[in-house]
């Protein structure tokens, strides 16, 4: 199996070093450079141009596979056609997969959705799949995975009911799986099915519109009978202090095993060179290694639970679009422990396969976290963890952005804040939200959970009172532009104007 997983991996990077030749020659044709100098108005003219700039180097799926297939045999295709050690490992149908799976990388690059796309080194292949039931990598009907001359009996769980419902659908193709668990090769036979999945009875889905708000560390959820403060993904707990000695010493055994490639003053040597590793240092690695492993499989445990208890709140989901990489450059290692847009990923999946979806929307026009539904605008800090407005509103501030967010409609003018629905459903919602806020504590910076009102030299309150309190910009509404003037000579929108 090992053997067959190196042959697939060069096949790979075969096919991905002939894709990247073509993706060249493509941005290179006359066709490609009148495309682009075309304006985007100009949508049929413009994928005309692309089209024949893919068709004149033979940039396309099909073309792809049909370079795959030659790699399996020498002198042709045909029956008297003799076969390389390629295609004595793998069949027409793996190959043909893995030509696709090249395709698509090439291809995302192209369109600019991802970056350049790299080749695989050794032991750095870990998947290979068929390509339909009647191929060479195959389920057969008594329970056996068939690879080429190769029958394996997988270890299967009958008394499990995601088995035993994934057993009884129709198995469109397989994919066989390495991986390194607790310092050892394991193979694992990953079964695409026909259907929905398995849905456990414990697991409802709720009906109707659910505000989110993600934070760093807290996940905030309102629906119209329920809310929902929660720390994020509570059970990872990262060992940073055991990682950063690993990685200590795994640099320690580099620079011992290889001294010729750092220069005298640590640094490492420019130029072409080669590395030893030795036997003691890989054994660090694959520790360090399945660490990251296990916070993986714990992360992807606790994200499952939480997205299970969102999806019993509501089937609509509307949340916040951000910039994850802004978002990973203020709190990096919080974000990377988390994961937030694996999260929303999930959640986007999870929802469309029960009926429902994801809707997000830009924060520029909503600044949710500084609109009150009174009409006030207000910038925060980070370390204020509580919404306060002159108008008598307090709330947990995550939880009133996951509230404000339910009432986020789409306009003309793009997804805005319809401050008059949140205004007359307040009433309800309060003490949701404040029952939520006594399960959790969690400030964003900092040991200050719940900021106390600050004091003036005379000992009253001075909150609210700054500039700032006094509101900026208008929030805006779905249905009309009727304002007011508020007692601060401030335009605000009056949220009791009937039809707002």
């Amino acid at each position: 199996m090992a053997a067959k997983l190196e042959a697939a991996r060069q096949v790979y990077n075969a096919c991905l070093g002939e894709a990247l030749r073509r993706l060249g020659l493509v941005r290179q044709s006359r066709w490609f450079t009148l495309a682009r100098a075309l304006p985007r108005t100009q949508k049929e003219a413009r994928q005309a141009h692309f089209s024949a700039a893919r068709a004149a180097h033979d940039f396309s799926d099909a073309a792809l596979q049909q370079y795959a297939i030659r790699l399996r045999s020498v002198g042709g295709t045909g029956p008297k056609a003799e076969k390389t050690w390629i295609g004595e490992h793998l069949g027409a149908h793996e190959v043909q997969a893995l030509a696709s799976r090249a395709y698509r990388a090439a291809n995302e690059h192209l369109l600019g959705r991802r970056g350049r796309p790299r080749f695989k080194g050794k032991g750095r292949f870990r998947s290979v799949e068929g390509k339909g039931p009647g191929s060479g990598l195959r389920w057969t009907d008594d329970g056996l995975v068939v690879w080429g001359d190769l029958v394996l009996k997988p270890v299967l769980h009958h008394q499990d009911p995601v088995v035993r419902h994934a057993l009884c659908s129709r198995v469109k193709y397989v994919r066989i799986v390495r991986r390194r668990v607790r310092l050892r090769t394991r193979w694992y036979a990953q079964l695409v099915c026909e259907g929905r999945p398995y849905r456990k009875p414990k697991h409802s889905i709720g009906r109707g519109t659910v505000g989110l708000d993600i934070g760093p560390s807290t996940v905030a959820a309102v629906s119209a009978t329920d809310a929902l403060l929660t720390p994020f993904c509570p059970e990872v707990e990262q060992p940073a202090r055991a990682m950063r000695r690993q990685q200590r010493h795994i640099d320690r055994q580099r620079r011992a095993n290889n001294p010729d490639n750092y220069l005298p003053d640590g640094r490492v040597r420019p130029g072409p060179k080669r590395w030893h590793v030795s036997r003691r240092q890989r054994m660090s690695e694959e520790r360090l290694a399945e660490t990251h492993r296990r916070l993986a499989a714990a992360r992807k445990s606790s994200q499952g639970r939480l997205v299970n208890r969102v999806l019993a709140m509501g089937d609509v989901f509307q949340i916040e679009k951000m910039s994850y990489r802004a978002f990973q450059r203020a709190f990096g290692r919080s974000v990377g422990l988390r994961a937030p847009g694996t999260f929303v990923e999930r959640l986007r999946r999870k929802a469309e396969s029960a009926g429902g979806h994801v809707v997000e929307f830009s924060p520029r026009a909503t600044a949710l976290s500084q609109v009150c539904h009174c009409g006030r605008r207000q910038r925060k800090p980070l370390r204020q963890r509580w919404h306060r407005c002159p108008c008598g509103v307090s709330a947990q501030r995550d939880l009133y952005s996951a509230y404000l967010a339910r009432f986020v409609a789409s306009t003309e003018a793009g997804y805005l804040l319809c401050a008059s629905q949140a205004a007359d459903a307040w009433a309800g919602a309060e003490p949701l939200l404040r029952r939520a806020a006594q399960s959790i504590d969690q400030p964003a910076r900092g040991p200050v959970s719940r900021p106390r009102p600050r004091r003036g030299r005379s000992g009253s309150s001075a909150e609210g009172t700054g500039a700032g309190a006094e509101a900026g910009d208008a929030v805006a509404a779905a249905c009309g532009p009727a304002v007011r003037e508020s007692p601060g000579k401030v335009a605000v929108l009056d949220p009791r104007t009937p039809g707002l």
